[in-house]
């Protein structure tokens, strides 16, 4: 299988795809100050202990308060109160440990304390940390929605071969590494060069990596981890004091050396950056590296951006001719599958089983593509055999595999609803690319407004290439002429620049939200 990662860089948005085969499964969008918090460490204030939820509000500086549960709460940690409890990290899980948009080693959910996990439930938030109280922790989970950021004190630093987890003394090895022998060679490597009882996780990328490499690396990592420290003790709170990798490095460190085969960038700048990233870490896999300089844009060359506007339909037509519905309620996210116009060949069982087999594909895509979590319930067409049922719940728990976040399925209900959980880690694409509509009053969603100004910029790109004029016409919706003329208004900068062109934005009421026409003028304005 061909795996690829495909990179549309511009000054306003980073967007990552992971192709395998040609087929897009995996999208990761960064703009600006809307970018992943997740892996970010800073100097947060306790802003309300909550005793009936064994959890408090920590203020660390991004306008919305975070919340810390007591189980990531280390005692004897800078600013909180000593508890006398040891704790042991537990090795990665294999399907964690290479999840590209962060590397989760909760130790929250993965620590055993004094040998049992339930004496933690002896020790309350209040006798931990109070009201004004600063605290060291780590973004474990982004805000979603209106929930506020996940924070623990559970610090991990990833590198491209070793994790560092400075607040447990413990050296594990990833699952993935099968021969004992090399596990063996790996934690005597770290054991040895390591000066601080600091954990250290070797990552699936660290097998056969040579005792320099390692030592470098672990260096590094303490290093870092002593400024941060520095910075604790200098910065006033809330502070952020240490900012995980740009989406674009974060591609490079966690997939292109042991999942992807090929990375494309359209971006000069950020091209040349991950070539300085690789020599410092892996200049082997420079030739890997490819600066895409071609008219027709990135995306479009590989068929992306259709995939990117079929998985904010909420309608997805099989090719058998049968389509499956995706909905977002408040509480889940219900899919229903449909025969559609397909009438089958044979009988009519046969003819459901085929439709329901297809939607079983193509919803484990849609689920990783739009990265929708939570609960999921599936309503599949009715089956009266049930070996037919039981095919369909092997079918998904099978395809299910190839996905990163982890998910929970249940076996068939007799009405045939499937229910099944994913791991919400990050924004699903419709919050990210999408906004509630207000034509129909919050009930459906329209492309953002931002992202139309997005579509807007690379539109104008693609159609520069064929005018020759050296003004240009946009007529937009008001509300998109206000926002072009204000907030994005570097769109329309950065364009001009770019096209050595003029850009005139009329606004007219008469265009619906997503409309936008450029229109190019020959001549004097």
């Amino acid at each position: 299988m061909l795996t690829e990662l495909i990179i549309n860089d511009t000054d306003h948005e980073t967007r990552v795809a992971l192709l395998e085969d040609s087929t897009i499964v995996e999208l990761f969008i960064e703009r600006g100050k809307d970018s992943n918090l997740a892996g970010n460490i800073y100097k947060g204030r306790v802003q309300r202990v909550l005793p009936g939820m064994q959890a408090a509000f920590v203020d660390i500086g991004i306008g919305q308060a975070a919340f810390i549960y007591v189980k990531d709460v280390i005692s004897g940690f800078p600013d909180t109160n000593t508890y006398d409890f040891k704790h042991k990290c537990m090795e990665l899980e294999c399907k964690d440990e290479d999840n590209y948009e962060e590397i989760k080693i909760h130790t929250s959910d993965e620590t055993t304390f004094n040998g049992n996990s339930s004496s933690v439930n002896h020790i309350h938030i209040e006798e931990l940390l109070e009201e004004g109280q600063n605290i060291f922790v780590q973004v474990a989970k982004a805000p979603i929605g209106s929930k506020g950021a996940r924070v623990t004190s559970h610090i991990s630093i990833p590198g491209r071969f070793l994790v560092l987890m400075p607040t447990v003394n413990h050296i594990g090895v990833s699952r993935r590494i099968e021969s004992e022998k090399e596990r063996q060679r790996l934690k005597e490597h770290v054991e040895e060069l390591r000066k601080e009882n600091y954990g250290f996780i070797v990552r699936t990328a660290g097998e056969g990596v040579s005792k320099d490499k390692i030592q470098q690396e672990l260096f590094f990592l303490s290093n870092l981890w002593e400024s941060i420290q520095k910075k604790y003790q200098t910065l006033s709170a809330p502070a952020l004091l240490h900012k995980e990798l740009s989406v674009t490095l974060r591609a490079v460190r966690d997939l292109l050396t042991r999942q992807a085969d090929k990375l494309v960038i359209d971006s000069r700048k950020s091209y040349l950056e991950i070539l300085s990233f690789l020599d410092d870490f892996m200049p082997g896999l420079k030739s890997s590296v490819e600066f895409y300089n071609e008219s027709e844009p990135l995306f479009d060359a590989y068929n992306i951006e259709g995939d990117i506007s079929r998985a904010l339909k909420k309608k997805v037509w099989l090719k058998s001719g049968g389509y499956i519905v995706i909905e977002h309620t408040e509480a889940l996210i219900s899919i229903d599958v449909n025969t559609g116009r397909y009438v089958g060949k044979h009988n009519f069982e046969e003819t459901i089983l085929k439709t329901n087999l297809e939607a079983v594909k193509e919803i484990a895509y849609q689920v990783r593509l739009r990265n929708v979590g939570g609960i999921i319930i599936i309503d599949f067409i009715d089956m009266n055999q049930k070996a037919h049922k039981e095919k369909i719940f092997n079918a998904l728990k099978k395809v299910l595999k190839k996905d990163k976040s982890k998910t929970h399925v249940l076996p068939l209900s007799e009405l045939g609803i499937i229910q099944m959980t994913r791991k919400r880690v990050r924004k699903a694409l419709t919050r990210q690319l999408c906004e509630p509509c207000f034509y129909c009053v919050g009930e459906g969603y329209l492309i953002s407004k931002q992202s139309i100004c997005y579509n807007i910029y690379r539109e104008i790109i693609t159609k520069s290439k064929d005018m020759t004029g050296i003004v240009f016409s946009l007529y937009v919706n008001p509300e998109i002429a206000v926002l072009l003329h204000d907030e994005e208004s570097k769109i329309i900068t950065s364009l001009e620049r770019k096209l050595k062109v003029q850009i005139l934005v009329y606004p007219n009421s008469k265009y619906h939200l997503e409309e936008f026409d450029i229109i190019e003028i020959i001549g004097d304005v």
